[in-house]
């Protein structure tokens, strides 16, 4: 990370950073009222079918997860991708999952908004150059800084919106 860019990393982020918002808001529009859906639809990789409480929990915990990954890769050195990364049955996975069905929905939202925020100071942060830095997904490979924003944070809160969405009968903000 250097001095934030002026060019196209700016812009990226400004993006990043729109959708991310978007994706909070939804979510904090369903923090109030119950989901009059049980589970979710069945995850295309994993077969999972989730309740609004495991919902809860894995959003307050996934952009930290994914912060400091990214944090990792752009720290390791020129020419080594650093390895980052968790599979679906990673435990600190599981047990972010696990804890939104006892705690309560107002103590992950104030999780997620902050990660939301802490989030959005990273990617402003990043200069042209460390949206291509690449590091080395433990079961996926290579990839760019930026795949990993757009595939694990933005596009992965976006999709627990979504999920949202359909466990209060339809109803979001989109």
């Amino acid at each position: 990370m250097g001095e934030p860019s002026t060019g196209q990393g700016t812009d990226r982020a400004a993006s990043f950073v729109a959708r991310l918002d978007v994706a909070r808001d939804r979510l904090v529009a369903h923090a109030s009222s119950p989901a009059t859906g049980g589970l979710t639809d069945p995850d295309p990789q994993t077969g999972e079918r989730w309740t609004a409480g495991q919902i809860w929990g894995h959003v307050a915990e996934i952009l930290p997860f994914w912060s400091g990954q990214v944090r990792s890769v752009l720290d390791a050195p020129a020419g080594e991708p650093a390895t980052f990364g968790r599979t679906p049955t990673d435990p600190s996975r599981l047990e972010g999952i696990a804890s939104g069905t006892s705690e309560p929905v107002e103590a992950s939202l104030a999780k997620l908004r902050e990660a939301v925020a802490e989030v959005t100071d990273l990617l402003l942060s990043l200069d042209d150059r460390s949206w291509s830095v690449r590091g080395h997904h433990v079961t996926l490979g290579e990839m760019e800084v930026e795949r990993i924003v757009e595939s694990y944070m933005v596009g992965h809160l976006e999709a627990h919106a979504d999920q949202m969405d359909a466990l209060h009968g339809g109803v979001g903000t989109k």
